[in-house]
């Protein structure tokens, strides 16, 4: 039984594009965990890839600086542009995905945006109600 908690407890950390991923996990599962990738992403990243169920701690250095490349240029790789998390964006007009950190600034950015502009999104962040057409009667009191 103690054998069993210390083999536990050996769990491998991958760091892999600014998050500490589970290295016991297959590869498609464990970028799952990062943000901005989601299931359909993960398991076209794995296809293109090639390294599909292997465990992400088994990986050698040149095959996860390869997955990193795959994950922040997937169009580079041939993945589709209706996989990314970010289709024609507003201020260049192109396709692209965003992850991890770069996700959370995009996305503050656009809101301020929409706030400074007073677009009605914009108006309804300002006064913290409910932005996707929800009713208000009976919530957000």
């Amino acid at each position: 039984m103690a054998e069993d908690k210390k083999d536990r407890g050996t769990q491998q950390i991958v760091r892999l594009v600014e998050t500490n991923l589970d290295g016991d996990k297959p590869v498609r599962t464990a970028l799952r965990s990062i943000k901005g990738i989601s299931f359909m992403l993960s398991n076209a990243i794995s296809k293109v890839s090639g390294l599909g169920d292997r465990k992400l701690a088994d990986l050698s250095e040149g095959e996860l600086k390869n997955l990193e490349d795959i994950i922040l240029n997937p169009g580079k790789h041939g993945i589709h542009s209706w996989l990314y998390n970010r289709r024609y964006d507003p201020m260049t007009g192109k396709d692209s995905h965003i992850t991890v950190s770069n996700l959370d600034f995009t996305v503050k950015m656009d809101i301020d945006r929409m706030k400074r502009f007073k677009i009605y999104r914009g108006v309804r962040h300002i006064h913290h109600l409910p932005v996707r057409g929800q009713r208000t009667r009976g919530s957000f009191r």
